[in-house]
């Protein structure tokens, strides 16, 4: 019998701030003393991070909100924080990764029919492990725990509510509209024991006078009888993404980063065209918190209007590549006359040629040309590498000037190989030449050194001064915190004398 208290922070729909309050919940927690770990039964994303596994040795693959609240919490993350991940490859199918090992591809109905169960099992198996070595399990749902023609197989919502013992915290994000109807019909079209396991509400996302929705509120507490546990100001504390409706659509254009008051004259920006199958987008997501830097999405058929251009990872390069090829991006980076860092599928691209594609790709193509603006070739096979890394720097190309280590991450299908002597900025790994730049590593820009001396490359290749140091700011886990530190737990059992009146 596990001992841990576990609170189940689901939504009424995705992108509601369910990552966000999970995260804020983790880091109060751990500051209050309290032991705490993160937990996702189920997660679909293709922003994923490579922990320890937690079961035998090695690594393993877990979702970034997961990665993210692990930290907050202050614990090592391994493979336990998200037992099961589904990682979208196109023609509607899905790589399952079940304890952080990629367990093959399934439809969505071949995976209900014929993996379903054993997810479902490792799911409970992680959290049996979780609950025995900590306090308190702020577990985290997926989408609408109100799905009705889902929630016989709903892992991430109902069956952790089930097999956790959860209380459940709804969250619902006021700036959609229709936030009362939204909670309200989430409530009623709950099975009636997972209803009654609804704890408290959480709404999200509002700007404005709180006193305003207080008639709202207690009409929303007499209808529902579940009560309000408080209501958060509109505010993103910089974690990164996860899911990819958070992407603009492939067919359009968006910017991350907020300039700060820098004048246009001292900006750049750095164009990031948008794969129909980009993963570890949170890649460039530090970029955009630098002063005076702007990211922008922008479509594969778009013009380079830009001072940088970074290319991201891909779940499936080689269907990507032949995307970005068709669209005429392959001639657009050929002709572009500034920095261009590619990371995992980035960096393959970028190459001379894809090999054994039809193992990475679904289709029967064997070989995939390349951009052809690095001397490499990749080769695929089934087998995957997943593993956290530690390296030194020996800055070249885009990153010239800056040496010492970095950490990150790789997760990647297939294997790259020189085909002529070129800079390697990394221990004898990745391929650079004055203006190109390609690594395997995630997490790349994350690393102060790395960050730094691209957005000195991209200043200087623009002819602009930067307007001022990339100075850190207070860590987005405690700014989280702060955010829902004023949330009544008193219901979840979580208020801080109940936690130590426990045994």
């Amino acid at each position: 019998m596990s001992r841990a208290r576990t609170v189940l922070v689901a939504g009424t729909a995705s992108h509601v701030g369910k990552s966000t309050v999970a995260a804020g919940l983790c880091r109060l927690l751990s500051d209050s003393g309290v032991s705490v770990a993160p937990f996702k039964a189920q997660n679909m994303s293709n922003n994923a991070r490579a922990v320890a596994a937690a079961t035998g040795s090695g690594f393993g693959e877990i979702g970034v909100s997961q990665y993210v609240q692990a930290r907050a919490a202050g614990v090592a993350a391994t493979t336990d924080h998200n037992p099961v991940l589904l990682k979208p490859r196109g023609s509607g199918e899905s790589q399952l990764v079940i304890d952080g090992a990629a367990a093959g591809n399934f439809a969505a109905g071949e995976y209900y029919e014929t993996g379903w169960e054993r997810a479902r099992a490792a799911a409970e198996r992680a959290h049996e492990r979780l609950a025995s070595d900590h306090d308190v399990i702020v577990a985290e749902g997926a989408g609408s725990i109100a799905e009705i023609n889902l929630q016989d197989r709903d892992l991430a919502n109902i069956e952790t509510a089930r097999f956790a013992d959860a209380d459940i915290v709804l969250v619902a994000d006021i700036e959609r509209g229709g936030v009362f109807a939204a909670i309200v019909g989430t409530v009623e079209l709950l099975p009636e024991d997972i209803r009654e396991r609804v704890a408290g509400v959480v709404i999200t996302k509002f700007r404005g006078d709180v006193s305003l929705l207080e008639p709202g509120l207690e009409t929303l507490e007499a209808k529902t009888g579940v009560p309000v546990l408080g209501v958060l100001p509109y505010d993103d504390p910089g974690l990164p993404e996860e899911d990819s409706v958070s992407l603009p659509a492939a067919d359009e254009s968006a910017t991350l980063g907020d300039d700060d008051g820098v004048a246009d004259g001292r900006t750049v920006t750095v164009a990031v065209p948008r794969f129909p199958r980009a993963s570890n987008v949170t890649d460039i997501e530090p970029l955009a918190r630098v002063p005076g830097v702007r990211v922008r999405f922008v479509p594969l058929d778009a013009p380079l209007s830009a001072d940088a251009v970074v290319l991201t990872g891909t779940k499936n390069t080689v269907d990507d590549a032949l995307a970005a090829r068709e669209a005429g991006l392959y001639d657009r980076l050929r002709a572009f006359d500034g920095p261009v860092v590619g990371i995992c599928g980035g960096y393959q691209l970028l190459g001379e040629r894809l090999l054994d594609a039809d193992i990475e790709g679904t289709g029967d193509t064997e070989t995939v040309p390349g951009v052809g603006l690095l001397p490499v070739e990749t080769r695929f096979h089934p087998e995957k590498t997943v593993e956290p890394v530690t390296r030194t720097l020996d800055g070249c190309g885009p990153l010239a000037g800056a040496s010492g280590p970095v950490s990150g991450y790789e997760i990647h299908m297939g294997q790259s190989r020189l085909l002529s002597p070129v800079d390697r900025p990394f221990e004898e790994r990745g391929a650079a030449t004055d203006a190109v730049l390609g690594v395997y590593l995630h997490g790349l820009f994350e690393n102060r050194l790395a960050r730094a001396a691209f957005v000195r490359a991209v200043y200087a290749s623009a002819g602009r001064s930067r307007p001022e140091a990339d100075t850190p700011d207070r860590s987005p886990y405690d700014r989280a915190a702060a955010l829902v530190s004023e949330l009544d737990l008193a219901p979840l059992g979580l208020a801080a004398e109940s936690l130590s009146s426990d045994d």
